[in-house]
């Protein structure tokens, strides 16, 4: 698209364009969209997921919730999880659905948010309504975001090293 046909699409000038590009852009951070998974030819579909605390409260870093998530995720069959890391504020996780026709992921998350919930009540609210997912197209963007998710308690001044960080682990291998 062009100055001109930007300015005519957009009544205006091409201030006024960027400025709609972000406060759309701002839109779509706010609600995610949860595409449906999309089936390639012999790929696998892996999906990476964050999932928020309330207000970013710093609840989840222990063992009681780790243990708690390690027993939810396999009642929520649906998607079955791989590797994982338990920030105190988030939840990072790869997935993959364990059916050709899953349900979409939002649900399956609400659904293991709900049975965690039920077992660490004290806590409650614990969750953010929502979570973010996107499905990887490429192993290179499986082991790039490994990589910033093992780092993340690093970053954070957590840890020194990502092996040090106990709130990791991987349930099922997601082979690529």
């Amino acid at each position: 698209m062009n100055e001109s046909t930007m300015q005519r699409s957009t009544g205006g000038t091409l201030a006024s364009a960027s400025n709609k590009m972000v406060e759309c852009s701002h839109l779509d951070r706010k609600r995610p969209v949860h595409l449906p998974n999309i089936e390639r030819q012999n790929q696998p579909v892996i999906l990476f997921v964050t999932v928020c605390t309330k207000d970013r409260k710093p609840v989840l870093a222990t063992e009681r919730v780790h243990a708690a998530l390690i027993r939810v995720w396999p009642q929520a069959v649906q998607y079955r999880v791989g590797r994982y890391a338990i920030m105190p504020d988030h939840i990072h996780l790869f997935c993959s659905p364990t059916s050709w026709k899953p349900e979409n992921v939002k649900r399956w998350v609400a659904y293991w948010k709900r049975l965690a919930t039920i077992q660490l009540r004290d806590l409650s609210p614990i969750w953010q309504r929502d979570c973010w997912d996107t499905q990887l197209r490429k192993i290179s963007q499986y082991d790039e975001k490994w990589e910033y998710v093992v780092r993340n308690p690093v970053r954070r001044g957590l840890v020194d090293a990502p092996e040090q960080w106990p709130f990791q682990g991987c349930l099922n291998e997601l082979r690529w």
